[in-house]
């Protein structure tokens, strides 16, 4: 049996640049070797991928079933957006050996609380 778990503090989905995220992860993964979360940002859409890893937490000693807190302060940027060639997805990932057992939650990050969305415009 395999389960993973995010939940975040207050419940929010959507943060302001330079604020806390708080929560608290939980697995149940026979034989777990290794934990953690990690707080990144990646690109989706045309061309290259790319991927920013901005913060990692890894849980000493995991057990095959528990629960452990996490704390991140989000950066300054970049902001969450959403344009017709790519876009910049957040999230908050926990990982579990043996396996690579993941869990991601996706977040918005901006000054706004909502992604930033490029519309174009045609000519």
């Amino acid at each position: 049996m395999t389960g993973l778990h995010i939940e975040l503090a207050d419940g929010r989905t959507a943060f302001k640049p330079g604020e806390p995220i708080a929560g608290r992860v939980s697995w149940d993964v026979n034989g777990a070797t290794s934990a953690e979360v990690r707080l990144f940002w990646y690109t989706r859409g045309k061309g290259t991928e790319d991927v920013g890893l901005v913060d990692t937490v890894a849980f000493p000693n995991p057990q095959a079933a528990e629960q452990r807190t996490f704390q991140f302060t989000l950066p300054e940027a970049p902001f969450s957006f959403s344009g017709k060639l790519i876009s910049i997805i957040w999230a908050i990932e926990l990982i579990v050996e043996p396996g690579s057992s993941v869990e991601r939650r996706e977040i918005v990050v901006s000054p706004t609380g909502r992604e930033v969305v490029v519309a174009h415009e045609g000519a």
